[in-house]
């Protein structure tokens, strides 16, 4: 059996368990398939997220993980399989998803303050010829306070740092209202206490019962994740970090290119207890 008909399989003898039905389902990704000039970039792809779930998508660089985000969001064409959110297919859900970017891809030159920054993610609920109102400008600063940036609304988005910046962004997702959250590696660039800090806000908005995809390249932080997927095109391994993150499939998720093995090799040394 294949890498992700086995995967496909485990996620569907899992789902008659997960409380609630179907209902608890966030994301149900079956079979994608997905090219780019014929030439494939993710093959049968499948995993199923519940509600509340805070999972990581983890794989090498041109492993498919801002194409699976991309075609969660309905920007690329799908060439094979299903994407529902919430029960729905990519189109009917587009506003419960919200998307994070890396900070390295945005324009910073752009003169946009903080305020109108988080203010930004509720234009896409206001129509097109919608302007804020008092409501959406009341949601933008309590979003701001949620993320600890309400001092900040008024500074231009370039003066903050990477970590304020990231915050912003979370703030500009919350005022989405999604249900949906798929953040593009949000912890790079960013000093330890604010990855806490981050992790913190994740945690909360788990709590609250949103569902957060995070694509993250960090192994020594995916025990903070409640499931994993190891991607490298296709579906390597998925389900819990402490039964995935495993020294076999990290060697089946990165081919042998050494940097990886033997960060892995070496968390297993020091007895990291979450590789194993």
């Amino acid at each position: 059996m294949a890498e992700s008909d086995a995967v496909g399989a485990q996620i569907q003898a899992e789902s008659p368990g997960i409380p609630g039905g179907s209902t608890a389902i966030a994301l149900e990704v079956d079979h994608l398939t997905v090219s780019y000039q014929q030439k494939p970039v993710l093959r049968h792809v499948n995993m199923r997220v519940r509600r509340g779930e805070l999972l990581a998508i983890v794989g090498p660089n041109g492993a498919g993980k801002s194409t699976l985000l991309k075609a969660i969001l309905g920007l690329v064409k799908v060439d094979a399989g299903t994407i529902r959110v919430l029960g729905e297919d990519v189109d009917a859900a587009r506003e419960q998803i919200a998307y994070v970017p890396q900070t390295d891809n945005a324009d910073w030159d752009f003169p946009v303050t903080v305020r109108e920054v988080v203010l930004m993610g509720r234009y896409g609920l206001l129509g097109l010829f919608g302007r804020p109102g008092r409501r959406d400008r009341d949601l933008a600063e309590q979003c701001l306070a949620t993320v600890g940036m309400a001092e900040f609304a008024g500074r231009h988005i370039r003066q903050l740092s990477g970590g304020q910046q990231q915050r912003v962004y979370l703030a500009r997702a919350l005022a989405q209202e999604a249900d949906v959250l798929l953040l593009d590696e949000p912890f790079a660039g960013v000093d330890a206490r604010t990855e806490e800090a981050i992790f913190e806000l994740m945690d909360r908005f788990s709590a609250d019962g949103k569902t957060l995809i995070v694509v993250n390249h960090n192994l020594q932080i995916l025990h903070r994740f409640g499931a994993v997927l190891l991607l490298n095109q296709t579906s390597v391994a998925y389900g819990p970090p402490d039964e995935v993150v495993t020294e076999e499939n990290l060697q089946r998720l990165y081919g042998g290119r050494m940097s990886f093995v033997d960060e892995a090799e070496r968390l297993l040394r020091e007895g990291y207890p979450h590789v194993r």
